[in-house]
């Protein structure tokens, strides 16, 4: 789950030593030994993304310095920090000029190496970001834009790929905020339509009188106030694509006008006298199981057929957790950079957290606690207590999380726990060890014995705050084995357990 470190040296002594350092960081590494089995590694996309490449840059056959001209000619290519025991100004800069983004000299220090791997990925994540924005509003993203490890992610993919390659109708299911826009968008741009118009129509937010003027178009005056002429969403994709989210929302009267438009290619604006000719690519979307809504005449079987051609499930978040690491540092890049914060990474006990939980609410509820947590966070790094949901969600006082760094196979245990202990100092436990309510006098003692060493044992003020009297207070503390002495003057009270 953690990101993935290759080291690429063909010393083999060297590759040990830098693989258990990688490993001590938290980070998965992996180890090669020549400059074309790193090339081959990174470009299997069968195998989880490569997040970052500590390469050698004396090497025999390829060297380091020719395998930074093949990344660096490459569509998208993980950072690459570069080491040599020849550490000479023009090696320096002929390494950053052909894209290295940090440059060590061996023997490199532990510390050394941790900054340098957390900085490459920091920056990776920021310009991963940008490139996707970027290529987002050209309508140029492509699949290799959505590098996913995880089993059913690459099947989808892979899928995506295929039914990219011709204009058949996609129909793409899953949970709310999975992502499936960015996969639509990604399934434009790598086909033949790439760069073309991308409409999205949000069916679920269009009101029922307005659907058939939005999807078709109407003349001027075809209605009250309809004062000019609109084209409708249908011809603005023309010669694109048109992504329908969340189709299943249509009410069935529009249903029937959307078949009509999918079978011939033409639609009828309101209030016109002629059908319009389109021709664009269909991909819908739904969060509801439409054979379900079939069945209950929510949503017409002839529709139905139309729109699930070729269906592609995308996984919730919670079945592909070893996107979240790159997905986590991706946002809190962007997050960061729009809120002005200076925040080089997140914490390997918040990333555990981060990966444990089951993020019902998918990519978009990520999103949302890496915001919160950049505008809690007074460090440079995010730690649990920026994600003081997950740690209440995930029994808040002890959580037990698997590592972030796999041991060697050969000394892997058949189960390997770590317990963290996350603890806020003012809350108080309301579960016993078992996971049973405690009882109501124990949460009373606790209750108690906080409020005096909060309120540093002034006893009027802890009696106030507590809502009860002195005499009150002073019979629970003696029922407690606690004996309260009071100080001459200001009120100072000596508290001693019995």
């Amino acid at each position: 789950m953690s990101a993935t470190v290759l080291v690429v040296d063909d010393d083999p002594v060297q590759r040990r030593l830098l693989t258990e350092l990688v490993r001590k960081f938290g980070y998965q590494p992996e180890a090669v030994e020549s400059g074309a089995a790193a090339l081959d590694r990174i470009a299997d996309r069968a195998l989880p993304p490569v997040d970052v490449v500590v390469l050698d840059l004396v090497m025999p056959d390829l060297d380091g310095m020719a395998v930074l001209e093949r990344l660096r000619a490459g569509e998208a290519s993980p950072p690459v920090i570069v080491q040599t025991a020849h550490g000479s100004i023009e090696t320096v800069i002929g390494a950053m000029r052909a894209g290295a983004v940090d440059f060590v000299v061996k023997p490199v220090g532990a510390e050394r190496l941790q900054v340098s791997i957390k900085n490459a990925l920091r920056v990776e994540a920021l310009e991963g970001e940008v490139r996707r924005l970027s290529k987002r509003g050209s309508g140029a993203m492509s699949f290799a834009d959505l590098a996913s490890g995880a089993p059913d992610m690459i099947r989808a993919i892979r899928l995506g790929e295929r039914a990219a390659k011709s204009g058949i109708p996609v129909l793409l299911e899953g949970e709310s905020g999975v992502g499936k826009e960015v996969f639509a968008r990604a399934l434009q741009g790598a086909g033949d339509r790439r760069g073309k118009p991308f409409v999205t129509v949000n069916c679920g937010a269009i009101p029922a009188n307005l659907v058939e003027s939005i999807l078709f178009g109407h003349e001027k005056g075809a209605f009250t106030g309809a004062t000019e002429k609109h084209a409708g969403k249908f011809v603005e994709a023309h010669g694109g694509t048109l992504f329908l989210d969340e189709v299943s929302e249509l009410p069935l009267d529009a249903q029937v006008k959307l078949l009509r438009a999918i079978q011939e290619g033409e639609v009828d604006p309101v209030g016109g006298r002629r059908t319009v000719k389109v021709d664009i690519r269909l991909i819908s979307a739904t969060n509801r199981d439409l054979i379900e809504a079939v069945r209950q005449g929510r949503f017409r079987e002839d529709l139905y057929y139309r729109l699930n051609v070729f269906p592609i499930s995308i996984p919730p978040l919670r079945n592909r957790r070893e996107d979240i690491p790159a997905i986590a540092r991706r946002l809190l890049a962007r997050i960061a950079a729009e809120e002005g914060r200076n925040i080089r990474g997140i914490g390997q006990a918040a990333m555990a957290l981060i990966c444990r939980y089951d993020w019902p609410g998918n990519v978009r509820q990520l999103e949302n606690a890496i915001f919160r947590a950049v505008i809690l966070a007074e460090g440079d790094e995010l730690g649990p207590a920026e994600f003081p949901q997950l740690v209440q969600a995930l029994d808040g006082h002890a959580v037990e999380i698997p590592p972030l760094a796999a041991p060697s196979r050969a000394a892997r245990p058949e189960r390997e726990i770590v317990r963290v202990e996350i603890k806020d100092p003012s809350a108080l436990a309301l579960l016993d060890q078992t996971g049973d309510v405690r009882p109501l006098e124990q949460v009373e003692s606790d209750t108690i014995r906080f409020a005096l060493e909060h309120y540093r044992g002034q006893m009027s003020k802890v009696a106030r705050k507590l809502g009860i009297g002195r005499s009150t207070l002073y019979r629970k503390l003696k029922e407690l084995g606690i004996e309260a002495e009071e100080g001459e003057g200001a009120e100072e009270t000596q508290i001693r357990v019995a």
